[in-house]
């Protein structure tokens, strides 16, 4: 049979899409809402916050004062409010609840009220030198070292009095850090370890302050 005279199948018409269409109405929502959600980002990216920086090192149980905090603006998005706002009044009655090092962004829960913190600054001379690393912030123990006997003979072996105090204070007598005549330190020392700490430092000898390595300041 011959196909000659066989109708030739009509092509289909595309027909320009409308408003009325459905998918050209989704198609241009979700253009919309990337748009806007990528212009959010942007926005929100570029926000930043001023909260509190330590101006030098806060030590457990020292009263917050203006004078030791400094503004800094930082982005930290959903995490602002972990932070001391400095935006806000300052609160008061606030102690450090922690060692903050200078530089550090003051945490609200590295803060606390007086009650919270139960540690008594005592008053440590040193008649030795003085290492770098101990300083306000750091951390260190404190050992009773025995007085030498006639002779120079050690009358008995040095003992442990506490550990993990921290320097509130250094006092020297040329100001420095570092001085090869001794020093006066004050360190935080927790209630129930004051007996201790007093008693070594009534005994005859010497308390001597060992820093612990990778701690404090």
């Amino acid at each position: 049979m011959s196909t000659d005279h066989l109708p030739a199948p009509a092509a289909p018409r595309l027909r320009r899409p409308t408003w009325r269409d459905p998918r050209l109405v989704v198609g241009v929502v979700i253009v919309a809402a990337s748009v806007a959600l990528g212009s959010w980002a942007v926005s929100s990216a570029g926000q930043t916050v001023a909260v509190y920086a330590a101006d030098g090192t806060l030590t457990p149980g020292e009263p917050l004062q203006a004078d030791q905090l400094r503004t800094v603006d930082v982005r930290l998005g959903s995490g602002t409010e972990l932070y001391l706002r400095a935006d806000e009044p300052l609160p008061e009655d606030l102690v450090a609840l922690r060692v903050v090092d200078e530089g550090e962004l003051v945490a609200r829960t590295a803060l606390g009220t007086g009650a919270d913190v139960d540690v008594r600054s005592v008053a440590v001379p040193v008649d030795r030198g003085v290492s770098e690393r101990i300083r306000p912030g750091a951390v260190v123990d404190l050992w009773s070292v025995p007085e030498a006997a006639a002779g120079g003979q050690v009358a008995g072996e040095p003992t442990s009095v506490v550990s993990g105090v921290v320097v509130e204070q250094v006092d020297t007598s040329d100001g420095g850090l570092v001085v090869a005549d001794g020093a006066t330190l004050h360190v935080l020392v927790p209630s129930d370890e004051l007996p201790a700490v007093l008693r070594a430092l009534a005994s005859p000898g010497s308390v001597t302050v060992v820093p612990q390595a990778g701690a404090g300041a």
